[in-house]
């Protein structure tokens, strides 16, 4: 009597299962062996770099050479601009003139006008002009020809007005002027006398007859 096998040891039924894995294995282990690459090794070296002593070249500087300012440029034509309406004429008529013995040439000559040289006013000369009379006669002229103005005597103005005046070769008193006054009204009324003097003797220098400046003060008193 042969023993029976029970149905946990019967491989017979569990034999397609292990092919199974046993053709898996296989092909894995296949494509492991096509996807592996070895790689030789290799000794990659650069190579010894070698200097060399190479004197080093030296470069001269350059300068750029200065050149000369350009020439300034010709100046500019004058241009003579003419208008539409105006005819130039190109060829200007000459007139001949012939120029004979019997030719008779007028000369016009330029009046000149005539300088009126003014006389010379002397300060002080050999013979000083006088008032007829003298001195004495001057002072009486003046005490009975002046009037006190009545402003100056209302504000009790008193003092001395001086005069200036030149004496002409005449003997004419002229160009009076007032050198420095009170006010009140005197400064007029001593000009107005003395303008209306009599002539005078006049001054002479080396003989003849000069004009002289001559200075005169006025005394304005209230008594």
């Amino acid at each position: 009597m042969k023993p029976k096998k029970t149905s946990e040891a019967d491989l017979e039924k569990k034999r397609g299962f292990y092919f199974q894995i046993g053709v898996a294995v296989s092909l894995m282990v296949t494509l492991l062996a096509f996807e592996w690459k070895s790689y030789d090794s290799s000794d990659y070296s650069l190579g010894q770099l070698q200097l060399e002593d190479v004197p080093e070249e030296i470069i001269p500087i350059t300068k750029q050479e200065e050149k000369p300012p350009p020439p300034p440029p010709p100046p500019a034509p004058v241009i003579n601009v003419v208008e539409d309406d105006v005819v130039v004429e190109e060829d200007p008529e000459i007139m001949e003139t012939e120029i004979t013995e019997d030719t008779q040439i007028q000369v016009v000559e330029e009046k000149q006008e005539e300088e009126v040289e003014e006389p010379e006013i002397f300060l002080i000369v050999e013979q000083m002009p006088s008032f007829p009379g003298g001195e004495s006669a001057l002072v009486k002229y003046l005490s009975n020809n002046i009037k006190y103005p009545p402003v100056a005597r209302e504000n009790g103005i008193t003092g001395t007005v001086y005069l200036t005046f030149v004496v002409d070769g005449a003997g004419a008193v002229k160009d009076v002027k007032v050198l420095r006054g009170i006010g009140g009204g005197c400064d007029e009324e001593a000009k107005r006398v003395v303008m209306s003097m009599p002539k005078w003797t006049p001054g002479k220098q080396r003989g003849k007859n000069v004009s002289v400046q001559y200075n005169l003060p006025v005394k304005f008193s209230l008594k």
